[in-house]
């Protein structure tokens, strides 16, 4: 009952725990957005919401005027000119980069009044020339950085080196974001190139005067459309919905995970409480000859199971909160600070965590219970524990084979679909009819797939090993729960690792099939690739020539008169070279010349776009102009897919010099015969850049590699709880079985059967189920992985790759999962006295 309630506490304390953490966060970033909001904020027109990293590098700026223009609203109190740029990079003396690992920005920006709310100077002052800059307690702590210390701030504007002079700590807690403060004409000519401009302006209202009101009276002042104005609660709103969304995916993702532990756990609760059940029958049958009815019976197991599942929920609300504390604890270590002080425990979350324990636990526990209230007063003539029921097994069987054969119809129709989206639909209905299906069928499986295994596992341990088999085969019911226990989460595993290994290795064919180009450079955080680093590339001897690859926004017209908004790569003609694309028709380098452009297959088949077509372009903040199609690439490919590319000449052309977007990304190819000498070249010209990475083509599939590799590892640690989950009920099971056992066990060690070859039964029996739930689980989770793939090669990811090293680890690693679970087990079994064995009712 105690492995029970734990099993219950664990998953509870998942649930709780990832309310706590993500609450704890939006309290975190509600209360910095709150503190950092003016009363009411000023922001050009084309600035996007919360935005400060636009496509050209730096913000949208307004002009100096607009302060005064600003103060002269009636119930201004004070209106300031402040500049943030997210669009920098900070570097030490060592150019190792100072910002933030856990995808928090950099921001720099100017010290002004309105920076007050949230910060205080807590070593040095605030800087007062171009030499000077101070920088955010917690970054100084991080990079050991001090008083008197150089920094780098790299902007598209140029590089600004600067001593520190100053250290501020925020009032309120720094989420993880590095910030640096210049005087306000060094990030005027520094962040924005343009003295006496600004990103925004900070206006504080006078005494009585709401923030509404004083945003209709600016709105008077200086025009309703002008300016995108802002109250605090308006600011605060769109900044907490960019952050949301991203704690909203997190928070779900990590409640899916509780979920599957939540499953784990019913088939741990319902054995227990079917064990318990049928060694009751005896004292349940004597219930019933002296009057009590099956309701009675019925109800009492049930409390009983309420009364489980309550305690181990309480456990686990208190589990959560400290699991909560644990997460906030290893998000400190990895740059994002979060205070207990805002530790955010809604009254909800316990609520929740209560309702979830017990209904699971009572929900689990209902038919083992509805089976003690069939029991007849007759079976206190009996032996304790019940024959299973013939008629109900064959049921179960018959039910099982239709669930799985349903199951694997959906897979089917996955695989063969022809569009990714009905196909997601078929592929969700095989996975969970497939699931159900195995888990109501295990009991039917057991006895053939535990005698293949024992064969191989068990015979070589000679009559102990045959003992251990027909344990494990006397009860194909609890077998068949127990395995189940373990089969879900070894099943997710399996099919993530597939679909994963597919992933790279289709990504990995297609780099070597499509890629010409030798070298890309590019940057991991999403930072834009600034003119200087473009022209230290651009100078390397030894490259014989370098692509800027762009994307521009355009509204795009096709001939049937259907229009689309979209991204179209400008990219300069030897992009032909550095991306080989298999053509529909015409020729790709045709693409680049003068008035052309090219579409992919899939936009020209639906909008029926012929060669020669001229399409209508109007670029945004630019020219409309008239474009013909000069080819049509194949979308079958992963790269590029589906994306319209015209020449940098001819966004030049039509997009503002102001307005031209940065590239994101440089393609290189080194000259005959010198790539390894290149590699290194341009290695040394951006060394001085370290927000870039450049990479050979070796060094991006690893990259690829290691960046799925990574997503699986958090995936399997979220998975590791429903495994120990099932670990758990293994051990319930065994530990169970033994006191069910516990006569046998005496006659057996009466009559020569010794300890040590006791407990080596007992381990034996634990590893052949073991094995048995991961047979099913690996089994079922290559077939949902393979289905997954069929539908992702719809989208160009084409080649299957079952990672049988990693399968074959989970495998083996599950013989000492069924070791490790029997330890305790088999320790008690060996302790018992015989006689009091033999003796035992």
């Amino acid at each position: 009952m105690a492995l029970s309630a734990v099993a219950v506490m664990l998953s509870v304390a998942f649930v709780c725990g990832t309310l706590v953490f993500t609450d704890t966060m939006n309290t975190t970033f509600d209360k910095l957005f709150a503190v950092t909001s003016a009363d009411v904020t000023v922001s050009p027109k084309e600035a996007k919401g919360g935005e400060q990293t636009p496509e050209r590098g730096k913000p949208e700026t307004l002009a100096g005027p607009t302060v005064e223009q600003v103060k002269k609203a009636e119930g201004v109190k004070s209106a300031e000119g402040a500049v943030m740029s997210t669009s920098v990079t900070v570097v030490n003396s060592k150019n190792e980069n100072m910002g933030s690992t856990t995808g928090a920005p950099t921001i720099a920006g100017n010290w002004n009044d309105n920076e007050l709310k949230s910060m205080k100077i807590t070593a040095g002052r605030a800087p007062r020339g171009p030499t000077e800059v101070m920088v955010d307690a917690d970054t100084a702590d991080k990079h050991h950085l001090g008083l008197g210390d150089e920094l780098r701030t790299i902007a598209v504007t140029g590089d600004i080196r600067a001593e520190i002079t100053g250290i501020a700590a925020f009032t309120v807690t720094n989420p993880g974001a590095a910030v640096v403060y210049f005087d306000t004409a060094t990030a005027q000519q520094a962040l924005l190139g343009s003295p006496g401009s600004f990103t925004h302006v900070n206006v504080t209202a006078e005494d009585g005067v709401s923030d509404e009101q004083l945003k209709q009276n600016i709105a008077s002042a200086v025009g309703a459309d002008t300016y995108k104005l802002q109250t605090a609660k308006e600011a605060a709103d769109a900044n907490r919905k960019d952050v949301g969304s991203f704690l909203d995916v997190m928070k779900y993702v990590m409640l899916g995970f509780a979920g599957i532990a939540f499953l784990v756990g019913i088939f741990l609760i319902f054995n227990t409480f079917s064990m318990l059940v049928a060694q009751r029958t005896r004292e349940i049958g004597l219930m019933r000859a002296i009057g009590a009815d099956s309701g009675q019976v019925l109800g009492s197991v049930v409390l009983e199971a309420y009364i489980l599942g309550f305690v181990g929920s309480v456990l686990g609300v208190g589990a959560g909160v400290g699991l909560a504390v644990g997460l906030m604890e290893l998000m400190g270590q990895m740059g994002m600070h979060l205070s207990t002080d805002d530790l955010t425990v809604a009254w909800t979350t316990p609520v929740i965590g209560l309702l979830l324990g017990i209904k699971v636990t009572a929900v689990a526990a209902f038919i083992p219970a509805r089976r003690a209230g069939k029991v007849s007063p007759m079976a206190a003539l009996r032996e304790s524990g019940t024959p299973g029921d013939k008629k109900a097994g064959v049921v179960r069987a018959v039910l099982g084979l239709v669930l799985t054969g349903i199951g694997g119809a959906g897979l089917y129709l996955a695989g063969a679909a022809e569009k990714a989206g009905p196909g997601s639909l078929w592929l969700g209905l095989g996975v969970v009819f497939t699931l159900i299906g195995f888990i109501v069928i295990g009991p039917l499986l057991a006895a053939g797939v535990v005698r293949a295994l024992s064969g191989v596992v068990l015979r070589p341990f000679g009559s102990v090993g045959r003992l251990a088999e027909r344990n494990a085969l006397r009860n194909p019911r609890r077998t068949g729960a127990t395995a189940a226990a373990l089969m879900i989460g070894l099943a997710l595993v399996a099919c993530l690792s597939v679909v994963g290994s597919s992933m790279v290795a289709s990504a990995t064919e297609e780099l070597d099939k499509s890629v010409g180009a030798d070298f890309m450079l590019g940057s991991q955080s999403g930072q834009l690739v600034m003119p200087q680093t473009e022209q230290a590339m651009r100078a390397v001897k030894d490259l014989d020539h370098v692509t800027a690859y762009r994307m521009v926004e355009a509204k795009i017209t096709a001939p049937d008169g259907s229009t689309v908004e979209e991204g179209i790569g400008a990219t300069d003609p030897t992009y032909a070279q550095d991306m080989r694309r298999k053509m529909i028709a015409g020729e790709q380098a045709a693409a680049y010349g003068k008035g052309s452009m090219s579409v992919g297959s899939i936009y020209a088949t639906e909008h029926h776009v012929k060669l020669g077509d001229e399409m209508t372009v109007a670029f945004t903040g630019g020219n409309t102009v008239k474009l013909k199609v000069a080819a049509i690439t194949s979308d079958e490919g992963n790269f590029d897919k589906g994306m319209m590319f015209v020449s940098t000449a001819v966004a030049q052309a039509n997009v503002p010099a102001d307005r031209m977007p940065l590239p994101f990304m440089l393609l290189a190819s080194a000259k005959d015969g010198g790539t390894d000498t290149a590699y290194k070249a341009v290695k040394a010209a951006v060394a001085q850049y370290p927000q870039y990475d450049v990479r050979n083509r070796a060094d991006y599939k690893q990259a690829l590699k290691d960046q799925v590799g990574q997503l699986l590892n958090m995936v399997y640690g979220l998975l590791g709880l429903a495994i120990i989950v099932a670990v758990l009920g293994v051990v319930n099971t065994l530990a169970l079985s033994v006191v069910e056992r516990t006569r046998e066990i005496g006659l057996m060690r009466a009559i020569g059967l010794s300890r040590r070859q006791l407990r080596r039964m007992i381990r034996l029996e634990s590893v052949v189920i073991a094995l048995f739930g991961a047979l099913l689980g690996l089994g079922l989770g290559m077939g949902w992985g393979a289905t997954a793939q069929q539908l992702l090669a719809l989208e160009g990811l084409k080649v299957l790759e079952i990672p049988w090293p990693t399968i074959l680890g989970v495998f083996a690693a599950s013989a000492f999962v069924g070791l490790f679970a029997a330890l305790v087990p088999a320790f008690r079994a060996g302790r018992m006295n015989v006689l009091n064995a033999i003796a035992s009712e």
